[in-house]
């Protein structure tokens, strides 16, 4: 097929990263914003030696899964874009996608469990990074970037969010001139305003804001604003500032401090508190979190009575506070001082006496454990998108004894490691993705492992 040829197809599936896939005359084709088993007129946009990709001139017949946008930015937002396909059908496709990942990338044939669906599909982002930016004429906007650019598109009413974080956001932008806040400007790098990051409790709508900006010392027009912001709504908790004056894609700089309340917001879930600062991570999603928490929890207690569990990339200690209560001792591994901080006074919180923390890296605390020849019998590891690495992966072998429990929120990585342990003598016996993320293609996966030697 040539560029621009315009053919008929019927879609056969989503793939990993989102697109559709349709075939004709033997030749992949990679398709846009189509939904499984609709019928299509299409035109070839790129011709590649492996594939084609083309665009949707016209849909012939629509899917039965296809169903009407909430949002009205869906078409130039780049955000959530699996927002017409109907919901049963994501969690089918994104099951679907975590088995032929696993397939292609580890080699290996498996059956994952359905995929759970988030307890909510709407307003469930409960942390939101806003880039900022402005017009010619002088006018703040803020938003999501278009599809495959750093265009923001300007956004008024997120469905995603909980609206008091649209409201406050609109309120930013309509008034920060007022306090001569300029807009930032990434192709020049100036204007002073980056990002504003909010992270809120989902259980008392607490709400933490981070005000990233364009400078490496304080700006008395963001203090004074931030004091503003933090007099008129009642649910915001603290303002803080992040400095990053770089020319650069990375959202936080290395320093934020307090400018007024608190630099932390409480979560809870399930009568479990964790104390969450401004440079920590929590999940997006936290009522999803607790799904994957209260997995990890049943698939420990099925095996194990109060087994010893290692916990590696482990944040505020989520999975360690969590298990406390199942586990005999529990050892957890955080690179981030601010979350080892959190960790240390969450365990004080829900009054824990078997965690141990350790702060370093993941690599070098497993090379230490080597050498005192420790042994877990449960090893718990919740990397970031990039995975981990073989000799992470050695270490964390000779440091496991029966089960490694592998929860990742990127199934092409997690499908490299789970090749690498397989090929070590580890048995993959569970697959269970957790739709972290409704109306997108992201899907949470837990993966349990069995030691075949043992």
């Amino acid at each position: 097929m040539q560029l621009n040829d315009e053919v008929e197809v019927i879609v056969e599936k989503l793939v990993n990263e989102g697109k559709a896939l349709a075939r004709y005359n033997n030749e992949t084709i990679f398709i846009n914003d189509a939904c499984p088993l609709d019928q299509l007129k299409i035109r070839i946009s790129k011709v590649t030696k492996h594939y084609l990709e083309a665009e949707i001139i016209n849909i012939i017949k629509p899917s039965q899964y296809r169903v009407k946008p909430f949002c009205s930015m869906y078409k130039v937002c780049g955000s959530c874009n699996w927002q017409y396909i109907e919901y049963n059908e994501q969690l089918n496709q994104k099951r679907n996608i975590v088995k032929e990942t696993i397939k292609n990338i580890a080699g290996i044939e498996i059956d994952p469990k359905n995929t759970i669906p988030s307890p909510k599909v709407r307003e469930y982002r409960y942390k939101v990074q806003y880039p900022v930016s402005e017009r010619k004429s002088g006018r703040i906007i803020s938003g999501y970037y278009k599809n495959n650019s750093h265009e923001i598109v300007n956004i008024k009413y997120c469905p995603i969010h909980n609206p008091l974080i649209n409201e406050i956001m609109e309120y930013i932008k309509e008034n920060a001139c007022n306090y001569k806040i300029s807009g930032y400007n990434e192709k020049n790098n100036t204007g002073m305003l980056r990002h504003v990051i909010f992270k809120q409790s989902s259980y008392n709508n607490e709400i933490l804001i981070i005000l990233v900006i364009n400078s490496e010392k304080q700006n008395i027009n963001i203090i004074n604003f931030s004091k503003v912001l933090y007099d008129k709504y009642k649910e915001i908790i603290g303002v803080c500032v992040n400095y990053n004056n770089k020319k650069t894609n990375v959202i936080l700089g290395s320093k934020t401090e307090k400018i007024i309340g608190q630099d932390y917001y409480t979560e809870e879930l399930s009568g479990i508190k964790y104390k969450i600062s401004a440079n920590s991570f929590f999940q997006t999603n936290p009522q999803c979190g607790k799904v994957i928490f209260d997995t990890v929890k049943c698939l420990i207690s099925a095996k194990f009575t109060k087994p010893t569990i290692l916990d590696a990339y482990s944040g505020v200690s989520s999975f360690g506070i969590w298990l406390n209560d199942v586990a005999e001792k529990i050892t957890c591994i955080e690179e981030v001082k601010s979350s080892v901080k959190d960790a240390q006074e969450n365990i004080i919180l829900n009054n824990c006496k078997n965690i141990e923390i350790i702060n370093g890296d993941a690599e070098k605390e497993f090379s230490k454990l080597v050498e005192k020849s420790e042994k877990f019998d449960i090893s718990i590891i919740d990397p970031p998108r990039k995975g981990t690495n073989e000799k992470t992966l050695d270490n964390l072998i000779k440091l496991t004894d029966s089960v490694i429990i592998y929860v990742s929120c990127n199934i092409s990585t997690l499908a490299r490691d789970m090749k690498y342990l397989i090929n070590k003598g580890w048995n993959v016996t569970y697959v269970q993705p957790v739709d972290m993320f409704p109306n997108t293609y992201h899907v949470e996966t837990i993966v349990l492992f069995e030691n075949n030697c043992k």
